[in-house]
Formats: C-alpha cells, structure tokens, sequence
C-alpha cells in the first residue's frame, strides 16, 4: 500500500470517527442516550450503521472529555453528575468567571465586545428554533470567547474544560417547553450590559446566568428521574 493511499485511508477513517463523535455528543445532549446506562460499541454501531470500530474510537475520545466512562467487557456508560458535582462546577466556574467578565467589561472595547453579538444572537436563534447542537457550540464560543479577552488562556482552557465536565444531557424536553429561551437571550444582555461600561452589573448578571444554567440542569435531572423502565439502568 503506497503512503498516498495509506494517508487517504486514514483520513476517511478519521472523518468517520469524527462523524461517529458527534452523532453520539447529539443523542447524550438530545437525551436519546441515558446517563448511567451502558451502552456496548457493537450495539450502537448497528444503530449507526457503520463497523464497531469507529465507534469504540469515538467513545474513547467522549471518555476523554468526560462525557462516558469505560467499563470493562461491558462498554461504556454515560457519565453520571450528581447535584454534589454540579454545584462543585458551577461553583468553580463562578469564582473565575465573575470577577473575568467584570475584567473584561472595564478594560474591553466597544468593537470587541460588538464582535461577539452575531454569536450571542445565534445562541437565541438556535433555542428557537429547537437546533440543540447550535445552541451550546454558539454558547461554548460565546463565553470562551468573551473571557479570551481577558488575556488570559490558561484561564480560558480552564472554563472550558469545566464546560465539558459539566455538559447538560438530555435537553430536547427543555427546549420543547421553551425553558431554553430565557438563558439564550441573558447572553445579549449581558453584552449590553458590559458595553454601557457597568461592571459590576456584568459581574451580577453573570452571577444569575450561571445560576440559571444550574437551575436547567436541576430541572433536567427531576424530569430524568421520571425516565420510563425501558430507559433505566442497564445495557445496550
């Protein structure tokens, strides 16, 4: 096999892998794939309809971001958070980047901050129209972005990785009943608020979104405890 035709290889495979990665992050967001639940690579490849392999390279890569867990022979289960763990993030993520978005709210330009309305208007955009993918990828950027202006990015690698840690599941119920909607449009505000130069404003502000992100995830896990049998724990 030549070296050109080995890279070619590797590269379909990867986008496979790739494809395989993101269709599992929609089912653990959308709620089609339960926390707790194990789920065996071969099950799931029938389902996708492609080979185990990519989809036991996907899972390893979603146990790498801490979304699932390998349990031996078994397969993988989805991470469970528990409300000790979520407050612990919420938290963290509190201590860093409140007194940041304050940072940046007095030293930010008028121009920085206007940059990033497209991405916050696209977080309200996605809640309406349901699109659950959209919604945290814009939200993701929005957030890592604004704190990029910090200057700091150790800082912003931080929140991210306790952004992945603390990743909601399951959201198609919440979007259906619109509970999403609020938290989309506290994104602008919070960029008006930040452009008029009010930073303790700011800092407030994003005291009560993080708060209202926790409240989400406390509905979600009331709403998951209420799973039918079927969707219990178990394998798949």
């Amino acid at each position: 096999m030549s070296g050109l035709t080995s890279r070619k290889l590797l590269s379909v495979q990867e986008h496979l892998r790739d494809r395989v990665a993101n269709a599992l992050r929609a089912a653990l967001i959308s709620g089609d794939l339960q926390p707790g639940v194990i789920y065996s690579a071969p099950t799931l490849a029938a389902e996708y309809g492609v080979s185990a392999t990519p989809v036991r390279e996907a899972m390893l890569d979603l146990a790498r971001e801490g979304l699932v867990e390998a349990v031996r022979n078994k397969g993988f289960r989805v991470t469970e958070l528990s409300d000790r763990d979520l407050d612990e993030y919420t938290e963290i993520r509190a201590l860093i980047e409140i007194p940041t978005i304050g940072r940046v709210a007095r030293s930010a330009t008028r121009e920085q901050l206007e940059a990033l309305r497209p991405v916050a208007e696209e977080i309200v955009a996605a809640a309406d129209r349901g699109d659950l993918i959209a919604y945290l990828e814009s939200d993701r950027r929005f957030h890592l972005d604004l704190l990029a202006l910090a200057g700091n990015a150790r800082l912003v690698e931080t929140v991210a990785e306790l952004r992945k840690r603390s990743r909601l599941y399951g959201l198609a119920d919440l979007s259906q009943e619109g509970s999403l909607a609020g938290s989309a449009q506290e994104h602008t505000a919070l960029l008006d608020i930040m452009i008029a130069g009010d930073a303790a404003g700011a800092e407030e502000h994003m005291r009560s979104h993080l708060a209202h992100v926790r409240t989400l995830w406390s509905a979600r896990k009331r709403e998951a405890g209420h799973v039918s049998p079927a969707l219990g724990r178990g394998t798949r």
